[in-house]
């Protein structure tokens, strides 16, 4: 049997450990990388999703071990929403998402210990159903969505809300899975 590779996850995301245990992969080290993730004038999702997911790549000093870094965007439109950290903001993003389609945004980001590096956006597309007030009130008040790009949570409450999607289901929640386990593959993981 090969000797296992080693990997560094540039994310502080515990939904991305989770990912990862899913399909057996267990990161030998989490070091977040800080960069600004502020929108430049003008970026649209796809552009803001693979920038953040590099910057975060070449933040993250891990030499001799394959590095993963990756960042989620929510999109209405051209519209990017944000990382909810207030009740007026989820109630915005709520409001906008009701009985409309979205799209998810994840850049993935990989280098191998010899430099080569991969990176990608995955678009899932979302259908959120029409939110009753009641709906809209229970969630803010669940705390569920702090944090969150576009103020909620696949995994959690929010899967009530979920008429459909078209794309992945693990890039919804923070990093598609099949897409970077073939990406990590292409760099030689073992």
């Amino acid at each position: 049997m090969p000797e296992r590779s080693n990997l560094v996850l540039a994310s502080a995301s515990p939904r991305r450990l989770e990912l990862l245990a899913q399909i057996g992969i267990t990161p030998d080290a989490v070091i977040p990388s800080d960069i600004d993730e502020t929108p430049k004038p003008g970026e649209l999702a796809r552009p803001l999703a693979l920038r953040l997911a590099e910057e975060k790549l070449a933040a993250c000093k891990a030499p001799n071990a394959f590095a993963l870094a990756a960042d989620t965007v929510v999109a209405v439109g051209r519209r990017l929403l944000p990382k909810t950290e207030c009740k007026d903001e989820v109630e915005a993003c709520l409001r906008l998402m009701s009985g409309r389609a979205h799209r998810v945004l994840t850049g993935v980001a990989i280098r191998a210990p010899d430099g080569r590096s991969s990176a990608r956006v995955v678009i899932t597309r979302v259908q959120f159903k029409r939110l009753s007030e009641c709906e809209i009130e229970t969630y803010i008040e669940s705390g569920e969505w702090q944090g969150k790009a576009g103020g909620y949570g696949i995994q959690g409450r929010a899967a009530a809300f979920i008429r459909g999607l078209s794309g992945s289901y693990s890039g919804v929640v923070g990093l598609p899975l099949y897409d970077t386990q073939n990406m990590l593959t292409g760099l030689g993981w073992k």
